[in-house]
């Protein structure tokens, strides 16, 4: 997390003046849609965790935003859930499943739903060691320790809402698991019952979802070029590269460094994901060959800080920081950020 923050500062822009009036233009096209801003709604697993009712509020903000906004595989609501607040622009993230009838249900319900594009994720070829997890006692399902009923204690409206809504659970991966396990209180304590479901998938599993889901199709959680190159050939649509920010392995590059390879490597359209904290941010991944940005943790800390006002807020906190930021440097369009980027530091 911390290589991502410092990997991005390396990235300048110079100021510009004489420039006379700017007023810069935010729209861009991605995948044959036209959205106000270039940059979206990633995924979060547990979001109803974080703040009840989650993924309907960021649904709901995506639609009246015009944004793309990304269900989970393990988010706390199903897709049937989401269904009624999607706008035109529902993705939905699958962890790839093992078993294929698991696989071919999940698809046929997220289209049912009315989830447009499939985002599939390849970087969690196995669960990684959360050592802050496991030391902050945190399992799925949460346990009421002493402990954790002390924090809740000081978040009561928190607290209020998630004994309406109640426990937050991964519900569609919770009825698939009653298929496979029967009985989930085998895993360790820092895992759920997705990692018992998920496989690592290879290109011969990019080849069967190519085949069964007939709109987008993005790859996410590339990092390395080679694994880019190949994608166009399997009918991929857009490339996702992330290094899941930063949670997933320790001593995974920074991704904006990975970002100019990749773009080398492939001609299919670029999201980019991992260490973005501002408009600031956004215009550096798009300036060094991303064609899109999308945000977890931001969306997520807003709903913490303001509850449902906060992606309203942190949208316009987005759109003015890009707006403002383009002025300085004299760029009226996206497509002038990659020349107004400074040549990186030696």
């Amino acid at each position: 997390m911390h290589r991502n923050r410092s990997a991005m500062d390396q990235h300048l822009f110079c100021p510009r003046g004489l420039k006379g009036e700017v007023t810069p233009d935010l729209t861009t096209t991605f995948l044959g849609q036209s959205f106000p801003a270039p940059f979206g709604i990633a995924p979060v697993g547990m979001s109803g965790l974080i703040w009840p009712g989650a993924e309907k509020t960021l649904a709901q903000h995506g639609a009246a935003a015009d944004i793309p906004y990304t269900l989970s595989t393990v988010a706390t609501q199903t897709p049937e859930d989401v269904a009624p607040h999607l706008g035109q622009h529902g993705w939905f993230q699958m962890y790839p499943p093992r078993d294929e009838g698991i696989r071919t249900d999940m698809l046929n319900r997220v289209k049912a739903a009315g989830f447009s594009t499939l985002v599939v994720t390849i970087d969690v070829p196995a669960p990684s060691r959360r050592e802050r997890q496991i030391r902050g006692g945190l399992t799925q399902p949460p346990r009421l320790t002493p402990r954790l009923l002390a924090h809740v204690a000081q978040c009561p409206v928190w607290a209020l809402q998630t004994l309406q809504t109640g426990m937050p659970k991964m519900k569609m991966i919770d009825a698939y698991a009653q298929q496979v396990l029967g009985d989930m209180g085998n895993l360790p304590s820092n895992a759920h019952v997705g990692y018992v479901l998920r496989t690592a998938p290879d290109p011969s599993y990019i080849d069967w979802l190519r085949t069964h889901w007939d709109g987008p199709l993005i790859v996410k959680g590339v990092m390395h070029p080679d694994d880019a190159a190949p994608l166009a050939d399997l009918g991929v649509d857009a490339v996702w590269l992330s290094n899941h920010a930063g949670r997933q392995f320790a001593a995974a590059p920074a991704a904006i460094t990975m970002l100019p390879q990749v773009r080398e490597a492939t001609k299919l359209p670029i999201i980019f994901d991992s260490g973005i904290e501002g408009g600031l941010d956004i215009m550096r991944a798009l300036a060094l060959g991303a064609d899109f940005v999308m945000m977890g943790r931001a969306w997520h800390y807003a709903l913490g800080a303001l509850g449902a006002a906060g992606p309203a807020h942190l949208h316009n906190l987005l759109v003015d920081d890009i707006s403002t930021n383009m002025i300085q440097i004299g760029a009226a369009s996206l497509a002038d950020l990659p020349g107004c980027l400074l040549p990186a530091a030696a």
